[in-house]
Order: structure tokens, then sequence, then C-alpha cells
């Protein structure tokens, strides 16, 4: 039987948020991968601490899944500081902006994510905020109109976004620190794989970590997503047996739930993820190319309408993974499957147009 897997990408779901905030790190030592921007978070944060100071504003961006709101989260705990979270969707007016900031004390954190959503009236009233610590409110309308300065606290605004170039010049300047968090690598996704099955109190074999690890697209998100659905089919799995259930509780000292490497390659494959990760969307867009466009190179609008699928969709989710492991690239005329592309697809070694 087919099933198609939608909550498998990077987006987040009501009912993965909850799954999220379960597995997610307590502390920098708990928070795998990310070695470089972790390094120089201790080193901002140390300093702010020491001289008393609020720590400057700071802009995480990179693809979904990443990290960035729990990095966020980090920062506040690391401070002792309160945080306040909101999305740029949700500031859609100057005074969502003025009542937010108003109710913050000294040292308080905001945390706006999807930061690139804010409307630019909203954004400008963000500019003195972060740079004085000043809230402009305009009172009346024309001839008549009256500033009104009022004093907020000493806050630190921490942004996080998928899209750092829809941030205005002059936005982006007003941050003491930008850090991009690039895809995981191998050993941290397997290292995240274990550390959320010792949460979820599941027992799960070594090649069973590397199996799900490598469909994770490199993402802890989806990787403790997989996870769960891995410990879903393990659980109603009925070649499981009493036996091999006692084996598993015997040689890993926990609950009969338990993964093997076979339980969770057929539980992947149950889901229609392949071993490189690649669910039916990703394959649907390698095909459409290929045999719509001969390999490429093809426009955004055409693959799109070919799948019917929204072009944000595709750029923001689907594409960055592809060209993180080399099966699409982007050239001036259009996207081009690549040789490894055509490879894992089974189509042979075609040497690819434009690169």
């Amino acid at each position: 039987m087919s099933v198609n897997p939608p909550n498998l990408t990077p987006k987040a779901t009501p009912d993965d948020q909850v799954l999220d905030n379960a597995l997610r790190p307590r502390s920098f030592s708990e928070y795998v991968g990310q070695d470089k921007i972790k390094e120089n978070l201790r080193i901002v944060i140390g300093a702010a601490k020491k001289r008393n100071e609020p720590v400057e504003h700071l802009l995480f961006h990179g693809p979904s899944g990443l990290g960035k709101t729990t990095l966020a989260y980090l920062v506040a705990k690391e401070l002792g500081a309160n945080i306040r979270v909101t999305s740029g969707t949700a500031l859609e007016k100057a005074g969502d902006v003025g009542s937010i900031l108003t109710g913050l004390s000294d040292g308080d954190i905001l945390f706006i994510d999807e930061v690139h959503r804010l409307n630019k009236a909203v954004e400008e009233v963000i500019y003195p905020a972060m740079e004085n610590f000043k809230l402009d409110i305009v009172i009346g309308k024309g001839n008549s109109a009256k500033t009104l300065q009022i004093d907020l606290p000493r806050f630190t605004l921490i942004a996080a976004t998928t899209k750092i170039s829809m941030l205005s010049a002059p936005f982006r300047s007003r941050f003491g620190a930008n850090y991009r968090l690039d895809f995981y690598n191998q050993g941290d996704i397997e290292e995240i794989v274990s550390r959320s099955a010792r949460l979820l109190n599941v027992s799960i074999e070594k090649e069973a970590i590397k199996e799900v690890a490598l469909a994770s697209r490199f993402t802890p998100r989806v990787a403790n997503r997989l996870l769960k659905r891995v410990r879903d089919f393990s659980q109603m799995d009925p070649e499981r047996g009493r036996e091999g259930s006692q084996r598993a509780s015997a040689s890993y000292g926990m609950g009969d739930t338990y993964i093997t490497a076979n339980t969770a390659q057929r539980a992947l494959k149950m889901l229609e993820i392949d071993d490189r990760g690649l669910e039916e969307t990703d394959r649907k867009i390698l095909l459409a190319i290929v045999n719509n466009f001969d390999g490429g190179p093809a426009g955004l609008k055409s693959i799109a309408a070919s799948i019917s699928e929204e072009e944000g969709t595709i750029e923001d989710v689907y594409e960055p993974y592809l060209m993180q492991i080399g099966f699409l690239a982007r050239t001036p005329k259009g996207r081009i499957v690549t040789s490894k592309g055509f490879e894992h697809l089974g189509l042979g070694n075609k040497k690819p147009k434009l690169l």
C-alpha cells in the first residue's frame, strides 16, 4: 500500500511541535552540531555577562528544521532571561510591536520567528527600538500629528529566518551578529537520533539509527519525526514477535518498543522514503525535469505547474536538500538534474547540461 508522508518535510505541524518540544535540548552541551555557532554564542553571552549588559541583537538564518528556535531558547536560558516568542506574520501593525516591547523588562529576549514576513511599517517601528531602545508613536494625522517617544527596557531581539535575502539592508545591519545554520553531517544526525530514542524510551539498534539518519535529509526535525514514525511502525509490526521483543529488551535494557535495522528499512519503505531521504515530491521534481524538459534547464514555474505544487514550497522545502546532495543544480537558464540525480533515479550516468 502506498502511503504519502506529507509531514516529513522540514516544515513543522502542530503535532510535530509537541514532539520537538519534548526532544529539544535543554543546554548547549545537549545541542548536537553547529559547533562554531555554539562557540561564538558562548563568547558573546559570556562577554555580555561580564559587562552586565544585554546580549547584542542576534539573527539566525538557514533552512527549516535546523535548530534556530532551539538556539534562541538556549541563549535565554544561558542568560537566565525571560523570552517572549512571536512571529513575523503575527505582527501586522505598529501597535502589535508596541504592546510587546512595552511589556518587556530589562534583559528580556524577544524572539521573532520567520522575521522576513514583517511588513515595512513594522520594521520601521523596530529600527529605533533596536538601536536606541526607544519607541516612536505618532499621535494624530496631517499637520496636527505629533510624535511621542517612549523609553524601552534594554532587551535583546533574536530573529530567525529561512530567507535572509528578503530582509532589508537597514534591518540586517542592526543585528550585532548573524549566524547561518548549515545542514548537519551523518555523525551528528545519528547522535541526535540516539538521544531522541533514549528520551522516547525506545530501544534501537545502531544500524537502525544509521538507517533513520540517512533518510533524515541532514535535518534534526526530520530525523525526530522519522524516528517517531518508525517507532509507531515497530509497535504495530506483526512480524515483531515475543522472542524478538525479549531479545531486544535484554540487549538494550529498555521497554518492549524497539527498532531493528530491518524494521526501520520496512517502515521507511512503507513511507516511500529512500536511503537518501527523498520522498515522493522530491522524485516528482527530478522526474518532471528529466521527462518533460530532457533533464533541464527548466524554470521554477514550469516545474511547479508540471507537478501541481506551489513554487514557494519547491524553492524553500525541497530544492535546498536536492542541491545539498548534488541531485539538482541552478543555472542562469533554470534548474537541471545532475549526473548524480540521474544515477539515483536509475537512469544511468547522463552528463548534465550547462554545468
